[in-house]
C-alpha cells in the first residue's frame, strides 16, 4: 500500500477521531511539496547550475525551474536576472513517491540522524526541513558530484494549526525527535 492510499484509508480516520472533526473535509492532509537548491557560488561558476538542474531532476523525478537573483547585490557580485538557485513544486502522485523516498531511504541514510526537529513548522501548518548533503538520496551517482549541494524541502499542509500538521507529519512516517 503506498503512501496515499495508507493516508485515505487509515490516516485520515485516527486524524478525524483524535481532533474530532465534524466533516471529512476538515482533515489536514499535504498539498505540495516545494524542493530548492540555493546556489550563490553560481555568480562564479554557471556551470553549477546545469548539474543541480540535472541531479534536482533525478532526486524529484521532475523537471527543476531556473531561478534567478531579483535585484543586484555588488558585495556579492550579483547581477540581476543572474541564475542562483533551482526549485521544483511536487504535487500529487510525484509529492507521495517522493516524500516516502525521503522518510524512508533518504533520511536513514543521513549520518548521525536523531530525528527532525519540531522547530521547522512555522504556526500555518508548513514544515521546512534543510539537508546540507543532496547525496543521501539513492538516485544521485556519487562518482559524477563536483560539489556536494544542499536543498531545503518545504511541505505545505491544509492544518490550520502546528499541531495539526505536526500529527499529519508524524502519522505519515516523518522521523520526528522525541
Amino acid at each position: 500500500m503506498d503512501l496515499r492510499e495508507r493516508y485515505h484509508q487509515e490516516i485520515k480516520p485516527r486524524l478525524m477521531e483524535k481532533f474530532k472533526y465534524k466533516n471529512i473535509h476538515q482533515v489536514p492532509k499535504i498539498e505540495k511539496i516545494a524542493v530548492n537548491m540555493g546556489l550563490g557560488e553560481a555568480v562564479t561558476n554557471p556551470k553549477i547550475i546545469d548539474q543541480a538542474l540535472e541531479e534536482l531532476a533525478l532526486i524529484t523525478g521532475q523537471r527543476p525551474k531556473i531561478c534567478k537573483a531579483r535585484k543586484s547585490i555588488a558585495g556579492f557580485k550579483l547581477r540581476k536576472g543572474m541564475p542562483i538557485g533551482v526549485m521544483v513544486t511536487l504535487r500529487g502522485k510525484r509529492m507521495y513517491d517522493f516524500l516516502t523516498r525521503l522518510i524512508h531511504v533518504a533520511l536513514p541514510r543521513v549520518r548521525d540522524f536523531k530525528g527532525l526537529p519540531r522547530s521547522g513548522f512555522d504556526g500555518r501548518g508548513k514544515y521546512t526541513l534543510g539537508i546540507s548533503d543532496h547525496t543521501i538520496f539513492p538516485e544521485v551517482d556519487v562518482s559524477k558530484i563536483d560539489k556536494i549541494k544542499g536543498m531545503s524541502i518545504t511541505i505545505v499542509t491544509t492544518a490550520k494549526t502546528d499541531d495539526e500538521a505536526y500529527e499529519l507529519l508524524k502519522e505519515l512516517g516523518m522521523p520526528f525527535r522525541r
